[in-house]
């Protein structure tokens, strides 16, 4: 015959209240020894190192751990820096973005532009070897339509 286990006002022994006590505050303290510290039932019955079904006989305390996750909210100061931080990284990462698309298309207009100007100057070039005869006057450093095309 076993001999019935003493029981606290949470509903489980005095050393599962124990533990589930002390790992609610590790977990919201952001110190956690077994798990990784996420603001989960989960976690809860994982870090005081008891089964689910013995924390949830523990009513008490699941009340006491709701109470303070809604007050609080299911995040640790850590994970809401690091939320924070995601965050401002992400409208960082918009607003380069944005940048990028805007400089490519100036970029794309500026290569249409002296494409345009590049052939406006070669028909300028050929026009003026046509009214001239055939000596062209080259620019220095720039060929003339002989020296760019030798047999044409």
């Amino acid at each position: 015959m076993t001999t019935p286990s003493r029981m606290t006002c949470d509903g489980v022994s005095p050393d599962t209240s124990k533990a589930l006590r002390a790992a609610m505050q590790r977990l919201f303290a952001g110190k956690p020894q077994s798990t990784d510290g996420r603001l989960t039932k989960e976690n809860l019955w994982r870090e005081a190192q008891v089964s689910r079904a013995t924390m949830n006989r523990a009513r008490p305390i699941l009340a006491e751990w709701d109470a303070r996750i809604t007050e609080q909210g299911k995040t640790t100061a850590g994970e809401a820096r690091r939320d924070e931080e995601i965050s401002r990284l992400r409208k960082k990462l918009a607003a380069k973005t944005h940048e990028c698309a805007l400089l490519e298309k100036k970029l794309k207009a500026a290569a249409t532009a002296i494409a345009a100007l590049h052939h406006d100057n070669c028909a300028l070039r050929d026009e003026i070897g046509r009214r001239q005869g055939a000596t062209v006057v080259a620019l220095e450093g720039r060929p003339t339509r002989a020296e760019r095309d030798p047999l044409g």
